[in-house]
This record gives C-alpha cells, sequence and structure tokens, in this order.
C-alpha cells in the first residue's frame, strides 16, 4: 500500500539507517533484491566509465554518444520505475486528470500493520549513495567539459546531469514530502553548518 506525498504513518526510509539498532541492522543487512541492486548501479557507472574511457577505446564519437545516452535511458527508466519500488518503496511519476491537468504524484510505502520495516539497510545504502554519488559526478563532468571547451561532449554531460538529476530530485521529494519540507529541512541544514562553523571560529579565537 503506498501513500501520496505524505509524512504521516509511512515508512522511514533513511539515508543510511544510521539510527537502527544492532540486532535489528543484522536482520535486515540482507539484500532481498540482487537484480535490482545490481542494475540500480549497472546503467549509471558503465555510463560513467564509458565516458571515460571511450575516447582511448574508439575514435568514432557518435558511437561514444549513443552508448552513453542509451546507458542513461536505461538508468533512468529502471531507477524510476523499478530500483526505488523494491529497493526503498518509493517512487514518482507525472499523471494527467480529466480535465487535462498534469500532476507529479510522490509516494512512499506505507508502514506495515505490525510497524515492521520492509527495506533491507544493505539496499536504502546501496540505492542512496548510488542516487547521490553519480549525479555529482556527471556535475563535475559537465564543468571539466565547459572549461576544457569540449563543447560535442557538453550536450552528452547535460544529458547525464539531467536524467540523474531527475530521478534524485523525485526520489528527495518522496522522501521529505512536499516543497515546503524540502525548502525547511535544507534551510535547518544550513543553519546547522553555519552555527557549527561560527562555533568552531569561536573556539579557534578563544583558545
Amino acid at each position: 500500500m503506498l501513500r501520496q506525498d505524505s509524512n504521516d504513518d509511512i515508512e522511514d526510509v533513511s539515508l543510511f539507517d544510521a539510527d537502527d539498532n544492532i540486532p535489528r541492522r543484522s536482520k535486515k543487512s540482507k539484500i532481498r533484491h540482487p537484480v535490482a541492486s545490481f542494475f540500480h548501479l549497472f546503467f549509471r557507472v558503465s555510463a560513467i566509465v564509458v565516458y571515460l574511457l571511450c575516447e582511448l577505446l574508439t575514435s568514432s564519437f557518435i558511437a561514444c554518444m549513443v552508448t552513453i545516452i542509451l546507458l542513461l535511458s536505461c538508468d533512468f527508466w529502471a531507477v524510476k520505475n523499478v530500483t526505488g519500488r523494491l529497493m526503498v518503496g518509493l517512487r514518482w511519476w507525472n499523471q494527467v486528470d480529466d480535465d487535462g491537468k498534469s500532476h507529479w504524484v510522490f509516494e512512499s510505502r506505507k508502514v506495515s500493520a505490525q510497524g515492521s520495516k520492509t527495506s533491507s539497510e544493505a539496499e536504502s545504502r546501496i540505492f542512496w549513495l548510488g542516487l547521490i554519488t553519480c549525479p555529482m559526478i556527471w556535475v563535475i563532468f559537465a564543468f571539466s567539459a565547459l572549461f576544457s571547451f569540449k563543447v560535442k561532449w557538453l550536450a552528452v554531460v547535460v544529458m547525464g546531469v539531467v536524467l540523474q538529476g531527475a530521478n534524485l530530485y523525485g526520489y528527495i521529494r518522496c522522501k521529505v514530502g512536499n516543497r515546503k519540507n524540502l525548502t525547511s529541512m535544507a534551510t535547518s541544514y544550513l543553519g546547522k553548518q553555519f552555527l557549527r562553523q561560527a562555533v568552531a571560529k569561536e573556539d579557534q579565537t578563544t583558545s
């Protein structure tokens, strides 16, 4: 059972599940969906590897571009429609109502009647680390292509940023909730970082 865009009575799929106790952790460390976990990383990692090595393997830019775009497209479909639902119980999509208006739907799996979590901690770590790390790598590639004047690669890199960034944003919305909660969480995080830096500077001046 899935509940739409709400933080009430839904499963809390934490990024790293660090707040769980040890006995529960030992039971939840098993990967329940090995095929989904494999393909969650396979397409996105393969696209990065092909981008890094394509000039060494072949001189055909078209072949490299088509291969990378196919891998990115497969990754977008697999992560959006399969791995998010199986590994962490989240999904998002766009639907059009009877009036022709388009709506974005963000859902999170509802907690079972026994209150037990249905997601594996190992799968949760794999999902979030892959989801967050790879878009950051494509952003680095984008700046590298821009500053090195590799204009022909810029379109491919932007495609990687857009496709993987869209999945990252969609699943963060599923996890956090509406935009108001997302904004408040970001503000709270930045406030904590600013306070931590201010305290550290004050300690250095006093010492």
